[in-house]
């Protein structure tokens, strides 16, 4: 048994009573404790963990992605027109029937497809014109729309730039039907959003498929204005359906009122918590939108977007801290990590004059530190920031990075292992629906840097930044507790802890790491209730 407790990190059994551990040790000293009311769990030829943290994944979009269209197996645009025209005659489809509702999906990804036509509203008007169609890209910076669609969020040749944003047009400037980053607002405001009792019954329903995973908690990425994520939540938890413990962010929009309702980071129970204050710096590498010091590659003056100005950044960052809020950042390129890390340089030296602050700092973070140049790597120890990054995505973007960002740029991308050595805390992810929340296959990544397939070779793609079993297992378990404030009660198997755990099929430390995918979640247990068990 692994206990990610650096006090005793290894131990052969652990009693527990009620909703928390009551003593951890070798089997024959907790022999004697083992009752009607304490369950002892005992290792032998299994391993058993603390339960996992999904630390960055936008839940309510995954939920409901089981109730829309879902075009990620597709290899070409044209595939995902088909996939539209043959989702729209099905029965259940409101659009067969209703003339006013839309379809709704995603996951379609350029840099996947086997043709290089590119995606087009003619493609889905062709197949549905008279529906307006809005699909999701993968890494959800991105919406592709039909004609149908831009006309009821009135986008036309004539609409102007949006700042951070952008509407891709032709040769003659009308919009091809994609939209990235903030344009994307333009048609998220018209299309009609997810009723609080359907998201609910779509989270309620998908809970157990975060059970088989060994998931024990998640930190949802993404709210509405409207806190569409945190009414449901607090709706089921209201009924005692949470069967998650969520930390829930909030999106930067609401900063005003979160503060003049006196929310603080933190503020909530061992199930549902408020974390930071959401705020986006760039875009995503799958949309060529990541903020960069240099060109893409073979894009001579595209550097990506920045999807909000620096100064107006800090304007709000301070206006966070100050209230007791934290701060979660998207930054993706290495020219926007090297923007928030300056904004957080300057957010760290005021809170020195806050007694508070300074005696409790927030667990401000960054999200993705996809690529970052070496010389603002320390920073994030410096500065005591956390680095919420997803091991899944080095593996799966690396022939996409290669060819957009390459050579020295691959080598500062998903830098792992260089971030641990420079002493800062890294938690560990997936950004579902953008990648399967699969915490074993987080490991996997992060220890191998190679595919399931074995590509690129033993050595991994960027080997250098692989790193150690109980690193990946830590910043699935102990550090996640930690960026929520929750590292006095969860995140170890520690006395007096709660009792989350996952059971493995095989010892992961030991066999050959490429076996790491082959190994199954046994059974996971909540707050001492076994939740899920293998067969």
């Amino acid at each position: 048994m692994y206990t990610a407790d650096p006090a005793r990190p290894w131990a052969e059994s652990v009693a527990v009573r009620g909703e928390q551990i009551l003593a951890v040790g070798g089997r024959r000293e907790l022999d004697d404790l083992r009752g009607p009311r304490t369950q002892v769990f005992d290792m032998e030829g299994s391993l058993l963990l603390p339960g996992f943290t999904e630390s960055h994944i936008h839940f309510i979009e995954l939920a409901l992605r089981g109730t829309q269209l879902d075009v990620t197996g597709a290899r070409s645009a044209a595939e995902v027109a088909e996939s539209v025209r043959a989702y729209r005659e099905l029965p259940e489809n409101p659009g067969a029937a209703n003339s006013g509702a839309w379809i709704r999906g995603g996951g379609w990804s350029v840099d996947r497809w086997t043709d290089a036509a590119a995606p087009h509203k003619a493609l889905l008007d062709a197949v549905a014109p008279d529906l307006p169609v809005a699909l999701d890209g993968k890494e959800l910076h991105s919406l592709w729309l039909n004609s149908a669609a831009l006309h009821r969020a009135g986008i036309t040749a004539a609409t102007g730039d949006v700042p951070g944003g952008v509407i891709d047009r032709d040769s003659t400037g009308e919009p091809t039907g994609i939209l990235r980053d903030n344009a994307v607002t333009l048609a998220q405001r018209v299309y009609p959003p997810p009723e609080l009792p359907q998201t609910m019954a779509a989270v309620r329903s998908s809970i157990p498929a975060l059970w088989r995973t060994g998931i024990v908690a998640i930190h949802n990425a993404n709210d509405t204005l409207d806190g569409l994520a945190l009414r449901t939540y607090e709706g089921l938890h209201c009924r005692r359906e949470l069967h998650v413990r969520v930390l829930q962010h909030i999106p930067a929009g609401n900063l005003a009122h979160a503060r003049a309702i006196g929310l603080r980071s933190g503020l909530g129970d061992a199930w549902l918590r408020i974390g930071g204050i959401k705020m986006f710096a760039d875009g995503a590498l799958g949309s060529r939108t990541a903020l960069m010091q240099q060109p893409y590659v073979g894009e001579p003056g595209h550097w990506g977007v920045a999807t909000l100005d620096p100064e107006e950044m800090l304007e709000q960052a301070l206006l966070a801290s100050a209230s007791g809020l934290s701060l979660t950042i998207h930054a993706i390129g290495d020219r926007a990590n090297h923007d928030v890390l300056d904004v957080l340089a300057e957010v760290r030296l005021q809170e020195t004059a806050h007694p508070l602050r300074r005696d409790e700092p927030l667990r401000h973070r960054i999200e993705h530190v996809q690529c970052i140049d070496f010389a603002d790597l320390p920073r994030l120890a410096q500065l005591n920031i956390i680095g919420s990054v997803q091991p899944i995505h080095a593996t799966s973007d690396m022939v996409m990075l290669d060819a957009h960002w390459g050579g020295e740029r691959a080598r500062r991308s998903y830098a792992f292992r260089s971030l641990l050595r420079s002493g800062a805390r890294l938690v560990f992810g997936s950004d579902g629906p953008i990648e399967p929340h699969a915490p074993l296959a987080g490991i996997h990544a992060a220890v191998t840097r190679r595919r399931a397939d074995g590509s690129p070779g033993a050595a991994g793609w960027q080997g250098q930044e692989r790193v150690e079993v109980s690193d990946a297992i830590d910043a699935y378990t102990r550090w996640p507790a930690y960026a929520a404030r929750e590292e006095d009660y969860r995140g170890s198997i520690s006395p007096g802890k709660l009792a989350d755990l996952v059971m493995l099929s095989r010892d992961i430390f030991t066999i050959d790491p490429m076996e790491i995918l082959a190994t199954q979640v046994e059974m996971t247990v909540i707050g001492g209730v076994v939740v899920w068990r293998r067969g």
